[in-house]
């Protein structure tokens, strides 16, 4: 057992005082290829254009580069929180790229059950039921695109 403290890298991710802006934007596109898949940034890089290039530049620098790297909880927690956020808020497309975020990061499709089961008690049922369909509909597009099992 180790009595050292965490070193600054290990405590804030990409996030350093003396990172550069390319290094935390680097860092963060490599989590948002990883938990994303890079099928899904290449399309958002591919559309980009002058209106939406800051918002893309944005959320790579400070969700994921300055949250998703953060080594303070796993990437299955980071999964179980967005979650409900989308549906709290009600983003269900959002909701859909997350659920297949979710299974990257190694949750099960009964852990999604249950944490959308969780969502219905605090974010309310109409948003559960409209979050389960859209999980539904995630997990069929998925079971169908892969194909039948050899």
């Amino acid at each position: 057992m180790s009595g050292a403290a965490p070193n600054r890298r290990e405590r804030n991710g990409v996030v350093q005082p003396d990172a550069t802006s390319q290094e935390i934007y680097d860092g963060g596109m490599v989590v948002r290829r990883e938990v994303l898949g890079a099928a899904h940034v290449d399309r958002a890089n591919a559309n980009k254009d002058g209106f939406t290039e800051d918002f893309q530049d944005m959320i790579t620098r400070i969700a994921w580069g300055g949250i998703w790297t953060r080594p303070g909880i796993s990437r299955q927690m980071r999964s179980a929180v967005t979650i409900t956020a989308m549906v709290a808020h009600g983003h269900w497309e959002e909701l859909a790229m997350h659920i297949r975020a979710a299974l990257t990061n190694g949750l099960s499709r009964d852990e999604i059950k249950e944490i959308l089961l969780q969502t219905a008690i605090y974010c309310g049922v109409p948003s559960a039921n409209t979050a389960f369909k859209t999980a539904q509909q995630v997990f069929h597009e998925m079971d169908n695109a892969a194909g039948p099992p050899n």
